[in-house]
């Protein structure tokens, strides 16, 4: 009886839980068809989300300027393009190249007083030669021809003076050149887009907005770059003619006081 009891129990175990796996079993395909339907609507959703977000996304800056360039027509617009190219690098070399020649006046007037009053004026000369930049170029100089008087030294300096002068303003020229020709190649690509729009004009016998437009779009695109261009290099121009106007102002003073210094110890000896 109690074997039969077992049997029966048994039976209704393995019944109960095949029931409960079968259950299960429904209960997953069910979830998966669910899942799969949820996750091709929200594939569905991603992806119309995606179109609409690239759809009103804003170009990049640097795509916007690639357009435009190649709206404005190839060959002005690598002109242009040279011009800016050329005149930055231009105008980069010389910012380093002054901002290397400046120096602190004061403290290498100073230190040629201590040599020439320690050892004469071949110490002041040493000194000038450690010494970076156009006015220990002008001071050296003007010792190097100590011996001959205060008046050839002055001389000697004012000469040396404009060499290292010219030194500074050298590559200003082509830097205003390319100024004045980016406005002249904007202004060129103009005229031919005018020129286009017109031709556009004649040959269809009738005036159509789109027949100009191209020609127009040409003339206004290389005109604007071409300004751009000049305003920027222009910038860097008459940053650079400061500059150089304060260097050349330090070195005038600073003679001066070299000067000072040289017949102050031209009266010791």
């Amino acid at each position: 009886m109690k074997k039969l009891f077992a049997f029966l129990a048994v039976i209704g175990m393995l019944s109960t839980g095949a029931n409960a796996v079968y259950a299960q079993d429904d209960e997953n395909v069910a979830g998966d068809a669910t899942t799969m339907v949820d996750n091709s609507a929200a594939s569905d959703d991603q992806a119309t989300a995606v179109e609409e977000g690239t759809a009103e996304a804003p170009k990049g800056i640097h795509k916007e300027i690639k357009v435009k360039f190649i709206e404005g027509g190839a060959i002005f617009m690598s002109f242009v393009l040279l011009c800016l190219i050329f005149g930055l690098a231009l105008a980069i070399e010389r910012i380093i190249y002054l901002n290397l020649s400046s120096t602190n006046t004061k403290k290498l007037l100073q230190n040629i007083e201590n040599a020439l009053n320690d050892g004469g004026v071949e110490a002041g000369k040493e000194v000038c030669r450690n010494t970076r930049g156009p006015v220990a170029s002008i001071f050296y100089q003007g010792l190097d021809r100590f011996d001959e008087g205060i008046d050839v030294v002055e001389k000697s300096v004012v000469s040396y003076g404009s060499v290292q002068m010219g030194l500074l303003e050298k590559g200003l020229t082509w830097i205003s050149l390319f100024i004045s020709l980016a406005p002249m190649l904007g202004f060129m690509g103009t005229v031919l887009g005018m020129i286009e729009a017109f031709d556009n004009i004649q040959a269809m016998g009738t005036i159509s907005a789109t027949a100009v437009a191209g020609g127009i779009k040409l003339a206004l695109i290389t005109t604007v770059s071409g300004l751009i261009v000049a305003i920027i290099l222009q910038v860097f121009y008459n940053y650079l003619v400061s500059k150089i106007d304060g260097i050349v102002n330090t070195m005038e003073d600073a003679s001066i006081s070299l000067l000072d210094i040289l017949v102050k110890y031209n009266m010791k000896k």
